[in-house]
């Protein structure tokens, strides 16, 4: 079939051509922001979830529909040890600026501003974000240096500017668990005193399931001040399905039932698995329908551009002893590992490879489900590293598998 027509969309963050399954985030960000809109407190929200489960689109839907109720927004990709301060500065900067031009500026919006300022001057000191404002300082707001007071000094000026202008102010933030415990304690802080004070002010993120350990650990209370969605696979007899048929049908091509059958089992419903499988099928079936020997064929192109693409960007990442080590994983399989079952299989102590470990879930591989247990991240990774890597060899592994003794890593 014509591949210039092809309708299905597997880049990262992108918009699939249907969006299903989501409905019930969709509504709660609605409720959300109306809630805020009216004066009454709400829970931010924290999307959790594996890699390629659509967070990153949800993202972008929230923001498409905040920004149709002329909310202020502000978007921030988090990146690992970016720093913090200048980049706050110029999402607030950026905020204020659409709750009102300079020219209509009142005595609230000075305010913000001129709070926004010594926040900027204490954190990031060169000043460049305020450049422009023509605005002095506030002494004794924002300018303690205590990063937590400071920036709910910030939040609560954009608040009061905000509801002043009868708008909102919502933070959208992706891969949220690179935020350090500091600075994602400042967020939980600063937004607990926008929400006692009813201001309308939101952070809506997106990250890994470990967020909400993450949140609790940095205070107490997150768990009432967040809610923690999370989102997963779609459900293979409805959501999966029409994440095939409904972009193909809009386009006068069906499905065989035998080919969406074999499509959703083989991508157990993952959102960019599937719109992996559907724009590989799309260009190699001759015609519609698309039939099971079309899905057949083509799975071992999928797995070829997942394996070089998907898995392999996150496998190169690592030392031969953390290869290891998300080998033995794969080996047990999908599910989460206990930290002393994986150590026995590569030849170590748990204390010998917790170091291993901790460097994993650093780099975004791994995650801890519970005390004591580690899961990967990235759906069917174990898959991955059995048909890749296959040539490791464990010294403990489960029966079946041969003993070896692996190369030392001089990292561990």
């Amino acid at each position: 079939m014509d591949p210039r027509k092809n309708p299905f969309a597997p880049g990262a963050g992108s918009k699939p051509p249907a969006l299903v399954g989501r409905d019930a985030q969709i509504e709660s960000f609605d409720v959300l922001l109306e809630r805020l809109e009216n004066g009454y407190s709400e829970q931010s929200m924290i999307v959790t979830g594996l890699r390629g489960v659509g967070k990153t689109v949800l993202l972008d839907v929230f923001r498409e529909k905040a920004e149709a109720r002329n909310w202020a927004t502000v978007e921030w990709e988090v990146e690992k040890n970016a720093p913090f301060g200048p980049k706050i500065s110029t999402l607030a900067r950026r905020a204020l600026l659409q709750i009102a031009p300079k020219t209509r500026w009142t005595d609230r919006v000075r305010k913000a501003a001129a709070i926004l300022k010594s926040f900027t001057v204490t954190f990031n000191p060169d000043g460049a974000v305020t450049a422009g404002l023509d605005i002095e300082t506030l002494p004794g707001a924002g300018d303690s240096g205590e990063l937590s007071e400071d920036l709910s000094d910030l939040f609560i000026a954009l608040g009061e500017a905000a509801k002043e202008q009868k708008i909102g102010v919502i933070f959208l933030l992706d891969e949220i668990q690179y935020l350090q415990a500091r600075e994602l304690e400042a967020f939980i802080t600063a937004l607990h005193r926008c929400a006692r004070r009813s201001l309308p002010v939101t952070l809506v993120g997106a990250g890994l399931p470990q967020i909400p350990r993450l949140a609790g650990e940095a205070k107490s209370y997150s768990e009432r001040l967040f809610t923690f969605p999370r989102i997963g696979e779609l459900n293979p007899g409805t959501d999966a399905r029409d994440a095939l048929i409904l972009p193909a049908r809009a386009l006068g091509v069906e499905f065989e039932p035998e080919a969406i059958d074999f499509i959703v089992e083989y991508t157990q419903g993952y959102p960019y698995f599937l719109q992996e499988y559907g724009k590989f099928v799309w260009d190699e079936a001759p015609e519609t329908p698309v039939k099971h020997d079309d899905a057949c064929s083509v799975r071992p192109l999928v797995e070829a551009k997942l394996d070089d693409g998907f898995f392999r960007v996150r496998a190169d990442r690592t030392t031969e002893l953390e290869l290891t080590y998300l080998y033995a994983m794969a080996v047990l399989g999908p599910e989460p590992h206990r930290a002393s079952e994986v150590a026995r299989s590569i030849r170590r102590t748990s204390e010998q490879a917790g170091p291993i470990r901790s460097r994993l879930i650093d780099k975004g591989l791994l995650y801890t489900p519970g005390h004591g247990y580690a899961a990967f991240t990235v759906p069917q990774f174990d898959r991955y590293m059995l048909r890749r890597h296959a040539g490791i060899e464990l010294s403990d592994p489960p029966a079946g598998r041969p003993k070896a003794t692996i190369r030392e890593d001089p990292t561990s």
